[in-house]
């Protein structure tokens, strides 16, 4: 079949598509975080990931020529999730890029947002699209973004909004950011497009960006899908609509979660039209809206196959936060002078011992954490502590903490993950974890200030 091709977030609604429409022509290893029960097609390979691990996503791209990444965190991965979507992102996309420089892909493709040419400050969604393709391409693998506005088609989770608010709604109210200009496009026109781009030079390192052969307001897209469904529904818009009340209200009456639905309305407001400088290179040809809508709604997406439940600790947290690094900080910097740093702030109450291997947090002569640094698997941009005993945690054999090194030392990322604490769930929401929260912007606060001094 020639080119090994793996996707990350094959279960997704693009995912499915591509396995759809490529696993005749290519070798498919379809990246899940859960490990398949049953198979559908047998050509096609499901590899178990978690793409949080360096290690993990290392192992997962081994034998790969080309990485297609469709990779959101906008819903939590444990119990507890520390941390805001475009940080997690940002984490995520930094050890796909180090795990496919390290296996020598010849391309990464990315599937992100168009950034927008109006005077709207860019939301945080379409600006962590944008902060993951510069991570994607910050290594020697080159880059192919395509970047598009609203995809339609069968399973998508965006229309699937649009469609649930028609058929609950007889009325619609809409906020003004429903008048904002778009091209929405046919998955199967961005599945055209990918396959052009698959190992082509053409498409390294550029952006592409795609829309449809209408452009139409999100009123509109709402207009036409009532017509296509039959139902006699009356829009319009008003201007006392806020971006809160907003989010309130297309979660309510989508079905959808606040999580999933807070971002991508924030970036309902921007102008969304693609400026095609290099999509006419690739001569796609375009679906009309009216046949994806009608595709959307007739057509059934591609099944995916029988996972197995993850049989994983219940308890777990994961807690990643971006701090501002304008000295330009290596992270094995930070690391070593946070425990320092923790010491004196909590003075005559918290103490700190790092012997080289492990690094000991005491609270009078008790070990409330300890963690191993595993030197192997760490550098100047990044240092890796395993979570190993402390009075604080309930399990020694899992959970690690790193300092990672993102965009050129513009932000170290710290995050813990897979930590299960000990004290009680209720009490640790309550104290433990929010004194880690505190204690982490406190600790920007102190690297910006060094910043200054250096």
């Amino acid at each position: 079949m020639g080119l090994k091709i793996a996707v990350a977030g094959a279960s997704g609604f693009i995912g499915k598509w591509i396995i759809e429409k490529f696993h005749r022509d290519y070798e498919i290893i379809a990246l899940s975080r859960k490990r398949v029960y049953k198979k559908i097609r047998g050509n096609v390979k499901w590899r178990q990931v978690d793409l949080y691990s360096m290690s993990s996503t290392e192992k997962s791209l081994k034998g790969v020529d080309i990485g297609i990444y469709l990779v959101h965190s906008m819903q939590p991965s444990t119990r507890l999730s520390q941390g805001k979507f475009e940080d997690t992102d940002l984490l995520l996309a930094d050890n796909f890029a180090i795990a496919a420089q390290k296996n020598k892909l010849k391309q990464i493709i990315y599937i992100g947002g168009i950034l927008p040419k109006d005077d709207h400050k860019i939301s945080k969604h379409l600006l962590s699209r944008y902060e993951v393709e510069k991570t994607l391409g910050s290594r020697d693998i080159p880059l192919t973004a395509i970047r598009a506005g609203i995809i339609i088609g069968p399973g998508g989770s965006s229309f699937k909004i649009i469609k649930n608010l028609v058929k609950n709604l007889p009325i619609m109210i809409c906020p003004m950011w429903t008048k904002s200009k778009n091209q929405p496009v046919d998955i199967f026109d961005v599945i055209q497009l990918l396959r052009k781009c698959i190992n082509n030079k053409i498409s390294f390192n550029k952006h592409i960006e795609i829309g449809g052969p209408e452009t139409i307001t999100y009123m509109d897209l709402l207009k036409k899908t009532s017509k296509q469904m039959k139902k006699n529904r009356l829009v319009f818009s008003v201007p006392f609509f806020s971006v809160g009340l907003s989010k309130l209200w297309v979660s309510l009456f989508s079905g959808s979660s606040m999580n999933f639905i807070s971002p991508l309305v924030e970036s309902l407001k921007h102008k969304m039209i693609p400026d095609n400088k290099y999509l006419k290179i690739f001569k796609t040809k375009s679906i009309t809206i009216d046949e994806s809508i009608f595709n959307a709604l007739n057509k059934e997406p591609p099944k995916l196959p029988k996972f197995k439940k993850l049989n994983s600790e219940k308890n777990t947290v994961r807690s990643v936060q971006r701090l501002f690094n304008p000295g330009k900080f290596e992270a094995k910097l930070v690391a070593r002078y946070y425990p320092i740093w923790l010491s004196r702030i909590f003075v005559g109450f918290i103490k700190s011992k790092f012997d080289g291997v492990y690094l000991r947090f005491y609270f009078f002569k008790k070990v409330l954490l300890e963690l191993r640094l595993i030197d192997n698997r760490s550098s100047s941009t990044r240092q890796l502590y395993y979570i190993t005993g402390g009075i604080l945690t309930h399990r020694k054999d899992l959970g690690w903490l790193e300092f990672r090194s993102i965009l050129d030392n513009k932000y170290i990322i710290t995050a813990i993950h897979e930590y299960v604490p000990r004290l009680p769930w209720f009490l640790y929401k309550i104290t433990q974890a929010k004194i880690h929260l505190f204690v982490m912007n406190k600790f920007e606060r102190e690297i910006k200030k060094r910043s200054v001094l250096k």
